[in-house]
C-alpha cells in the first residue's frame, strides 16, 4: 500500500511512500493488542506501596486494661486492627506487578496496532525537519500546518532529535518519540500518529531481523 507524503508546511510533496503490508495492513490481532497494553501499564507500577499491620505499628506492648470486670470485650493490645491507630488487616506488601510477553505477540501486537492506524487513516507520513535549537512556535507552525493541533499526536522521529523533542515536551497531548522506542501502548494511545518519512524504514527493520525476515 501506499501513502501520500506531506511536506511541514501542510502540502503534499508529490511522492509516495510505499508500506509494507505484511506490517502496516496485516488483519489486527485485538487479543494480542490487549495482552500488550495489560504489560506495558503493569509494568509502570512501582509496586512499592505498604501497610502496617499488626505487628510493625509503634505502641502496644502492654495489656491496656484487665481481662475481667469491666464489661467490655477483652483486649491485648491497643494496636489490634480493631482498634483507631491499630495495624491493618491483610494490608498491601510491596510486590513486583512486571509482566513478560513472548515476542511474537509482542510483535503482532505492534503490527497490530500499525494496522489499525492506517486503516483509521490516522497515520501521516511527514517530510523529516529539525531544529538547529528548541523552537516550540516553529513545531506549533508545523501542527496547525498538517491539521492536527487541538488532537492527541504521537510523532516519532529518526533518531534522537534534542530540538524537536524539546521544541514538544511542554505542548499539551503531543508526545515525541525515536520510532524504535514506540510502545503498542504508545501507538494506539493518540488520535493521529506522524511519522517522519526516513523513520519508515526503521520501523520495517525492526520487523525484519532473525526470525522475523522469514516470516
Amino acid at each position: 500500500m501506499k501513502l501520500e507524503v506531506y511536506k511541514t508546511n501542510g502540502k503534499t510533496a508529490g511522492e509516495q511512500i510505499e508500506l509494507a503490508d505484511d506490517i502496516f495492513g496485516i488483519e489486527p490481532n485485538d487479543h494480542a493488542i490487549y495482552l500488550s497494553v495489560k504489560a506495558y501499564l503493569a509494568n509502570q507500577r512501582q509496586g512499592t506501596h505498604k501497610a502496617k499491620e499488626r505487628s510493625e505499628v509503634r505502641g502496644g506492648g502492654r495489656k491496656p486494661f484487665k481481662q475481667k470486670g469491666r464489661g467490655g470485650a477483652r483486649a491485648g493490645t491497643i494496636r489490634s486492627p480493631l482498634w483507631i491507630g491499630g495495624g491493618t488487616i491483610f494490608g498491601p506488601r510491596p510486590r513486583n506487578y512486571r509482566q513478560d510477553l513472548p515476542k511474537k505477540v509482542s510483535r503482532l501486537a505492534r503490527k497490530s496496532a500499525l494496522s489499525y492506524k492506517v486503516k483509521d487513516e490516522q497515520l501521516m507520513i511527514v517530510e523529516d525537519f529539525n531544529f538547529d535549537e528548541p523552537k516550540t512556535k516553529e513545531l506549533l507552525k508545523i501542527l496547525n500546518a498538517l491539521k492536527v493541533d487541538g488532537k492527541k499526536v504521537l510523532i516519532l522521529t529518526k533518531g534522537n532529535l534534542t530540538s524537536v523533542y524539546k521544541s514538544g515536551r511542554n505542548i499539551p497531548k503531543i508526545k515525541i518519540l525515536e520510532v524504535d522506542k514506540a510502545s503498542t501502548y504508545d501507538i494506539v494511545n493518540n488520535q493521529m500518529m506522524i511519522i517522519q518519512k526516513s523513520a519508515v524504514e526503521d520501523i520495517v527493520n525492526t520487523f525484519r531481523t532473525k526470525s522475523e525476515a522469514v516470516n
